[in-house]
């Protein structure tokens, strides 16, 4: 099968790889689309915790919907023509950076493993609902992500929080919030564009970052300092300019995996108690926990998919959409299809 492939200097190709065999606890998935993420920048770049070189070339894609077109002997949770979320694949001879951008893939039956030798991504590989469109579906990968990150985070309605960047996970943080009940938004970045959309969302408040004083801004607000500074961009130098904007027990929320495994932090304009908290890689049984809320949102309207996606390309042209992804010529999701 064709797979997109990142070699050891970083260089990205379309190339044959080897099918997955499923056992008999899994089904084989056709792969219908897959999204483009912000962890697949930072594979690119050979800078994603867990990744050294020397597992170099993998396969990319971990945002991928697929059609069941055979299923184990054991499998009970799937049957052929399921449209399911979050399958992977792995190739012999390539590490795996998931491998969802490829033409075939693999997802686990929890239904069909012995108690307590469940799957551990398992639990978030579902069977999607008929009345979800199946290329736009990916965007629930992210989602259920973010609603299980706030979910662990325990922001609650009466908290103010400061979120840094506005792109498809940082907007993604502002709906939810906003959903969830929180009217204490502040959106951050250095793009006028990304800003508006964030106050179209739930934002109560804008900040541009490269033109105003952010410390300045952010007190004139909240006097006090704001309960949380969420980092949706996963770089550390935010969680710095974040110990000027927390109150006292206030918390910085570090989503995501950051392209450096140390970081120094420098407290001095923090108060005396703070918290940082990082979420590099949600638990899957809590992503999974997180479906049914964020289906309910999409159907009563709440939630609209397409308003969290910018651009669509065919399989064949991925390498030239992870290029504009790379120089941020993609407004929002970007998504690869196969059809």
């Amino acid at each position: 099968m064709k797979s997109f492939i990142v070699e050891k200097d970083g260089k990205m190709r379309i190339g044959e790889v080897s099918n997955p065999v499923i056992s008999s606890t899994q089904a084989l998935v056709k792969t219908i689309a897959c999204g483009m993420c912000g962890t697949d920048i930072k594979l690119i770049h050979r800078t994603f915790k867990g990744f050294p070189e020397d597992v170099y070339p993998i396969t990319l894609g971990h945002e991928g919907v697929g059609e069941v077109i055979e299923v184990g002997t054991d499998v009970k949770g799937y049957k052929i023509g399921d449209k399911v979320l979050l399958p992977f694949a792995t190739s012999e001879g390539y590490g795996s950076g998931w491998g969802a951008l490829s033409e075939y893939a693999v997802v686990d039956d929890v239904k069909a493993f012995p108690k307590g030798e469940e799957p551990v991504w398992g639990f978030a590989q579902t069977v999607l609902p008929d009345d979800i469109d199946p290329v736009d579906a990916v965007m629930l990968v992210t989602f259920r992500e973010v609603l299980s990150s706030i979910r662990y985070f325990d922001i609650k309605a009466a908290n103010s929080i400061v979120v840094f960047g506005c792109g498809p996970v940082g907007s993604t943080f502002i709906k939810f919030l906003s959903l969830t009940g929180v009217k204490n938004i502040i959106a951050v970045d250095i793009f006028d564009d990304k800003l508006e959309i964030a106050k179209s969302i739930g934002a109560t408040h804008t900040i541009n970052s490269k033109d105003q004083d952010l410390a300045a801004a952010v007190r004139a607000i909240y006097p006090d300092g704001v309960d949380f500074v969420l980092d949706a961009v996963g770089l550390p130098f935010i969680v710095n300019q974040a110990m000027a904007l927390i109150n006292d027990r206030g918390a910085v929320l570090c989503y995501g995996v950051p392209e450096k495994e140390e970081i120094t932090i420098d407290f001095s304009k923090a108060s005396y108690n703070f918290r940082v908290i990082y979420q590099q890689m949600p638990r899957k049984d809590e992503e999974g926990a997180a479906t049914d809320q964020v289906l309910e949102w999409v159907r009563n309207g709440q939630l609209v998919i397409k308003d969290f996606i910018s651009d669509y390309f065919k399989f064949e042209d991925s390498v030239e959409a992870y290029e504009k992804l790379l120089a941020r010529k993609i407004l929002k999701k970007g998504i690869i299809t196969y059809n």
